[in-house]
């Protein structure tokens, strides 16, 4: 049996592995392995085969899924599927509305016009997927035992009652950190609100490395929630259930355990009893934030680099639930629960000596001054090279003095800024790396690893269509060559990015 992964943050992946084990305690000679070490006729030769892939961006493939998704989707070369058995869980979040599960759906899709045979249907997972994903694992492998198909029932998940003792701080479990720092990284008369927002980590025995994210829970703003409970004349004193068992005030519950949202602003058109209210809710989930610090650097302490949204729609003042919880709600030396994301896919290069560029515009840089602690840490003597950029100079250059003190000190062995307001024609990150093209196909010839944080819809798309720009005109490669290229760095580690 193949297992195989489609994975950006590690979600997927963990659960194949977990998946392979239990798979091997059935009977199965099983192995979990990433798409982007197969081809699609290794499938063929596997015969029965689970799938179990994210979603990233605006539907997009995760990066490890995008040359298996390439290969299998080119019709009249990809080989016919006839004979496997095959079955897929999709990971995914409903917020993002159409594009909800959308990789899992089109590898199902195309698995089954290649011939496979669907042993059980996919089974879509919101962000809460542990119970659905127990649920798919053990009815495929039930199917692939009797080799009949077999429906999967899911069954709304009972949840299970608090362990009185729990090993160790987790997302079920999280450290209560006290809020130690929240400065402003942005100048006056800048148009933004960015944050460095640090937790205490001391007695709670984390750890955590650079790359990985820090998982915050995060409350509704007050005014925001009673607002709603006004538009719906509900009682703010009723019993209201909580999604995981109990009950609590109606106005305590919207603040702390559900998404309220999509609800602001909004008008009903009938009123609802608060039972039905709050069951048309989904739980409020904790945001995950990319690292800011080394704890090298700063034992016993982790940072992020928060931008507070805020934004008018028909009149209507919205807020981001998170940032502005970080950035307005959240009191010096308060707590709020944590717990850390592995985030294999996002890691320094394990030989030292191997030069690193890194993009990371906005609060974007969150993981690259992570990088950078780490490097002076460790003594890397690897090149550094950094493309950071943002709207002014003046105003928005995020964490300033610590980059330039780098640049003195010879740890920042490149820097390139884009300030995009600052000149009439708009200059970014990436028009920035077409100017210094040669050099950076020097360094990518050296086994240069190139890291891209930031925003997925165009900036992320933005640098991919740049590096393969360069890579065609100071490496003298063809399109294809290019795009083999990249390819190649993406399967050696040497591509990764943390992009959202």
């Amino acid at each position: 049996m193949l297992i195989a992964f489609g994975s950006q943050s590690g979600n997927a992946e963990s659960l194949a592995k977990r998946l392979a084990r239990e798979a091997a305690s059935r009977g199965f000679t099983a192995r979990a392995a990433g798409l982007d070490s197969l081809q699609p006729s290794d499938l063929i030769r596997e015969q029965n085969v689970l799938l179990i892939t994210s979603t990233w961006g605006e539907g997009d493939m995760p990066d490890n899924a995008i040359s298996f998704w390439d290969n299998i989707n080119q019709n009249g070369s990809s080989p016919k599927l006839d004979g496997v058995k095959y079955s897929v869980l999709a990971l995914g979040d409903k917020n993002y509305g159409e594009t909800f599960c959308l990789a899992g759906k089109k590898i199902d899709a195309r698995l089954a016009e290649l011939g496979a045979t669907r042993v059980t249907e996919r089974v879509d997972c919101d962000v809460e997927f542990d119970e659905l994903a127990k649920t798919w694992s053990s009815t495929a492998l039930s199917a692939l035992e009797t080799g009949k198909e077999i429906s999967v029932t899911v069954v709304a998940a009972v949840p299970p009652a608090k362990e009185i003792e729990e090993k160790g701080y987790s997302k079920k479990n999280p450290f209560p950190a006290p809020l130690i720092a929240n400065i402003a990284l942005n100048a006056s008369g800048s148009s933004k609100d960015t944050r460095h927002i640090a937790f205490s980590l001391a007695g709670s025995g984390l750890n955590y490395e650079v790359g990985d994210a820090l998982g915050v829970y995060v409350k509704n703003c007050p005014e925001v929630v009673d607002a709603i409970i006004s538009a719906h004349s509900l009682d703010p004193q009723a019993e209201a259930a909580l999604p995981d068992g109990g009950t609590a005030f109606l106005r305590d519950a919207l603040i702390s355990n559900y998404e309220v949202r999509h609800l602001h602003g909004i008008t009903p058109n009938q009123l609802l009893n608060t039972a039905d209210f709050v069951t048309s809710l989904r739980k409020l989930q904790p945001r995950l934030y990319s690292i800011a610090s080394s704890i090298k650097a700063h034992p016993e302490e982790v940072h992020l680099c928060v931008g507070a949204v805020r934004y008018d729609v028909h009149g209507v003042q919205h807020k981001g639930v998170a940032s502005t919880f970080l950035a307005d709600r959240l009191a010096l030396s308060e707590t709020t629960g944590i717990f850390f994301h592995v985030a294999k896919h996002f890691r320094l290069p394990a030989d030292l000596s191997k030069p690193v560029i890194m993009v990371g515009p906005g609060t974007g840089i969150a993981p690259f001054r992570a990088f950078l602690e780490e490097r002076e840490a460790t003594g890397a003597t690897g090149k550094n090279w950094l493309f950071f950029g943002d709207q002014r100079r003046t105003t928005d250059f995020l964490y300033h003095d610590q980059i330039i003190e780098w640049v003195q000190k010879g740890l920042l062995t490149r820097l390139d800024t884009a300030f995009s307001r600052d000149q009439e024609e708009k200059i970014y990150v990436q028009t920035r790396m077409l100017t210094a093209a040669a050099e950076m196909w020097q360094w990518l010839e050296e086994g240069a690893h190139f890291y891209v944080c930031g925003d997925a819809k165009r900036m992320a798309k933005d640098v991919d269509a740049a590096l393969h720009e360069i890579i065609q005109t100071a490496g003298g490669r063809s399109a294809e060559e290019a795009s083999a290229y990249v390819a190649d760095m993406k399967k050696n580690k040497r591509y990764q990015r943390d992009v959202y």
